[in-house]
């Protein structure tokens, strides 16, 4: 691949079976490759996704933090966790209640998982500063130094808050069709 031998070395992807199918055996030549999980978790793929990752960008409930707390002893791994917050308030997507944050902060350390940040995808059709602002400022109230948010459409302005993981993939790759 390329952007490998230009050197890059932190990897997004959406989905566990296919990050295995991509990575797998790469990762196992190239061990300085960090991959990140950048899509929706489900319980049932934790123990493929400790297995692979490095960085799970979309923690959003007690009960998938609980599992992937139990895979992580388990397999005595260190994989570095962000809090994914519904930034927006929206219904249809996934992540933390910003009211709830504090608690859920709280019940990850709890269970020792390595809370690095926080990671939000804003409301599409509005204006993503206030948002990255209020990020920022959640982040820097845990005291977290990692934040994950800003895409195709709002990296500079994500980086302008502070964002320290751009998903970018669409400006690189292209877009899916």
């Amino acid at each position: 691949m390329p952007l490998i031998e230009y050197g890059h070395k932190d990897f997004g992807e959406n989905k566990v079976q296919e990050c295995i199918d991509k990575w797998k055996d790469l990762k196992q030549v190239k061990k300085d490759i960090k991959l990140h999980l950048i899509g929706k978790l489900q319980r049932n793929k934790v123990k493929f996704a400790v297995d692979i990752f490095d960085y799970i960008h979309s923690v959003d409930n007690e009960r998938l933090a609980k599992k992937i707390s139990e895979e992580i002893i388990k397999n005595k791994k260190d994989i570095k966790i962000f809090i994914q917050v519904n930034i927006g308030n929206e219904n249809q997507k996934s992540g933390i209640a910003v009211k709830n944050l504090d608690n859920f902060y709280q019940y990850c350390k709890h269970l020792n998982l390595n809370v690095v940040g926080l990671m939000c995808i804003p409301p599409l059709e509005q204006n993503p500063e206030k948002y990255f602002h209020q990020m920022k400022s959640l982040n820097e109230k845990l005291n977290l130094n990692e934040l994950s948010m800003g895409m195709s459409a709002d990296y500079l302005l994500a980086a302008k808050y502070s964002s320290s993981f751009l998903r970018i993939g669409s400006n690189i790759f292209g877009k899916r069709s």
